[in-house]
């Protein structure tokens, strides 16, 4: 790990940007490069800057985390994500996972927990929330189940895995390729690829499927 990790926070709030820095100032060995109320504002410091971490609350202004961390993605930026949330839900959590994001904390503990989910991420591993362990748990569960039922899955790649967990809420192609700032027909092609991967023929099994086992993937 390097010497010193330089970081990104972004939050609408300034109250919950100002204890992030104060917590995060507490550890000589982070360095605090940028700052944003907004995600688009924070996808152009990250872009810049190119940071160790990104620390991002999911709702945001402009652009929401989900947006920005698909925009770090799709400019293969060397930048480990970590969303910062009041949400509980264990399918926001499950979304955030299958992204790639690396870190997930909740703004109730973040105080706390941003340290050490800093340094974790910039090592290359994994960090959640000690109160959310049991997701990772049923996560593997779940996902392990849906294996052995479709060995496919285990083929698909991150971004067909948020389609397809973007199909099981009955969102349209067009309203994917806008949610995931992609073209309509790249997103067509994807549906494609995935059906073909999981052994899906005709026109709404893809969508039956994903309805079906929306809380295994």
């Amino acid at each position: 790990m390097k010497s010193e990790i330089t970081v990104v926070i972004a939050d609408d709030h300034p109250i919950v940007r100002q204890g992030l820095r104060q917590a995060i100032e507490t550890d000589q060995s982070l360095k605090i490069v940028g700052e944003a109320g907004d995600g688009r504002v924070a996808f152009e410091q990250i872009k810049a800057l190119v940071p160790d971490v990104a620390v991002l609350d999911i709702d945001m202004p402009e652009k929401d985390g989900f947006a920005v961390a698909t925009a770090i993605r799709a400019e293969k930026l060397q930048v480990a994500v970590i969303f910062l949330t009041i949400h509980r839900e264990e399918e926001l959590f499950q979304a955030a996972m299958d992204m790639g994001v690396r870190g997930y904390v909740l703004k109730d503990s973040a105080t706390t927990d941003i340290i050490a989910g800093i340094k974790t991420v910039a090592a290359g591993n994994p960090y959640i929330s000690p109160s959310l362990s049991a997701y990772l748990i049923n996560r593997r569960t779940r996902a392990n189940a849906l294996a052995k039922e479709k060995p496919g899955i285990e083929e698909l790649t991150t971004m067909e895995r948020r389609i397809l967990r973007l199909i099981a809420e009955e969102k349209t192609s067009k309203e994917i390729a806008e949610e995931l700032f992609i073209s309509h027909r790249t997103v067509e092609t994807h549906r494609t690829h995935i059906a073909r991967k999981l052994d899906l023929h005709g026109s709404l099994a893809l969508v039956k499927f994903a309805m079906a086992h929306k809380s295994q993937l």
